[in-house]
Order: structure tokens, then sequence, then C-alpha cells
């Protein structure tokens, strides 16, 4: 694809994401598991969750894996690479009562033999992770190669924006933020939280809530977890929605789309596609 990007992953610390995760956890509410619970069942539907399998990819706090529970999934398989978001998911499974129907794995898309052993499902969700795992086209066909006949997947990829201040000045910041010192990175969230609060553009510039024909689509999440993933989420990929769906057409002709969120800011695009054969 024109639009990959050599996030030099090698050559730069990823970010935390579970330690991020973590802080999220410490202070999750019911209100924001009801978020969670009616934005999934909202775009993908109920009867698309109740009685049916569900693969979280990159399930990091474990929020959309326990929302998917209590909608209903006969069965659900959730998996990070990140320890402390194992971990994370772990205490919402206790919380969830230990069901025997909600396994908790440590693994990573781009493992092959890790994916060939999970099997296929009903439902394949991966919000906002395929773009931070340095191999983001490879990572998006091992996740459609998990949906069954019927089934359907869920995926959102942040959008390309060819801007001065769009996805290439991001991922110099993102660099820029993991190479720094823990003193530069207090300094780098302090501004940014601070900008993000007092303008109010949290929600739309890092995925805090979606809006499609006017509709809003809040997650459970909150500005602080969003504001930190979105200034240290490394490695970091992106592209338009038009290059998203002609991988997918190309790689999976099988595939139907049967639902998209776009946006024209630096968030994520939302797709939703069903495999008919």
């Amino acid at each position: 694809m024109s639009n990959q990007q050599a996030t030099d992953s090698s050559a730069v610390p990823t970010f935390a994401f579970g330690k991020n995760w973590r802080k999220y956890l410490s202070r999750l509410t019911p209100e924001k598991i009801e978020l969670a619970k009616s934005a999934l069942a909202e775009f993908v539907g109920r009867d698309a969750i109740r009685g049916k399998t569900f693969l979280d990819i990159g399930c990091g706090s474990g929020i959309h894996s326990y929302a998917a529970l209590e909608l209903g999934a006969s069965r659900v398989v959730s998996f990070d690479f990140d320890a402390d978001a194992v971990e994370c998911c772990k205490t919402l499974w206790s919380r969830a009562g230990n069901p025997n129907n909600w396994i908790i794995l440590q693994g990573s898309i781009l493992d092959d033999s890790f994916v060939r052993g999970l099997g296929a499902f009903d439902l394949v969700y991966s919000w906002g992770v395929l773009h931070h795992t340095g191999e983001m086209w490879r990572a998006i066909k091992s996740s459609a190669n998990l949906v069954g006949k019927g089934g359907l997947l869920y995926i959102a990829i942040y959008n390309r924006v060819d801007s001065p201040l769009g996805s290439g000045f991001w991922l110099q910041v993102k660099k820029t933020y993991n190479s720094s010192s823990r003193a530069g990175r207090v300094a780098m969230e302090t501004m940014f939280l601070s900008y993000y609060s007092i303008m109010n553009l949290g929600a739309r510039a890092i995925s805090y809530s979606r809006r499609e024909k006017g509709r809003v689509y809040p997650r459970g999440m909150e500005l602080r977890t969003d504001v930190l993933d979105w200034i240290g989420g490394y490695p970091y990929e992106f592209a338009t929605s038009m290059e998203i769906r002609s991988y997918v057409q190309r790689e999976f002709p099988s595939f139907d789309l049967v639902r998209i969120s776009e946006t024209y800011s630096l968030g994520n695009n939302l797709f939703l596609w069903k495999r008919t054969g």
C-alpha cells in the first residue's frame, strides 16, 4: 500500500499502553461500562453479540470484552501483547465473577502460530489497536482471517491527514515523547492535557467520541487516558478510509462493508464488514 509508514519501532521505545489502562481502570465507573455497552451494541447491533462468539484483539483495559459478555456473548476471548493490559482485563474478569466463557490470553496478532490457535469467531473486534502494531496491514489481514462464515469484523483505524499538523506531524510528536526523559514526557503530558481540557477538543481529536450523521458514540473512555494514548501511542500508522476499504476488498472479496463511520480529523474511521462466503 502506498501509505505505509516506516515507524522504525526498533529505534524508538514503544508506548506503555497497559500502564495507561491500569490508571484508567482505577477510575472505572458503572457509567463508563454502560457507555461502552451502548456504543458497542449501537454500532454492530445487539443481535450480532447476543449468543455469538466475540474476539477482542488488543483488549486494553478489557472494558469492551466485559461489555460484550454483559450483552450476551456466548463466549469471549480477549488478548493483548501488553502484560499490564492482560492483567487489567483479568481484573474485570474477576469483577464479572470469573466466568468460564471468558478467556484472557497474552499474545500478538502478528504471531502467526498464536493466531492460528484462536479459531474463528462471529464477531472480531479491534478498536484503535491494529495501527499500533508496527505492521498495520498484516495485522488487519490476520484479524480478518479470524472471522467465521457469516461473521463480522469491526475495526477502528486512525485516519490519514496530509497537512502541516496532520499525521506526519503527530508521528514525530509520538517519537519525541517516547524518546524523552521522564521529565520531558511529564512536560508534554501537562501541555497537551491543558490544551485539550481548555479547548475542549479532546473528544474530537483523539476519538473520545464518534459522530455519524450528527450522532455521538461515546465509548466509556476518559479524556486523560485518551490524551496520553494519543500523544504517546507508538508505533503509529494511519490510512484513509478509501485505502482501508480498497485493501480489504482486494484481500477479502467475500467481505461486504455493512457500516462505516468516517472522520475528517486525525481520529478513527470505523468499519464493520460481514463475511458472506
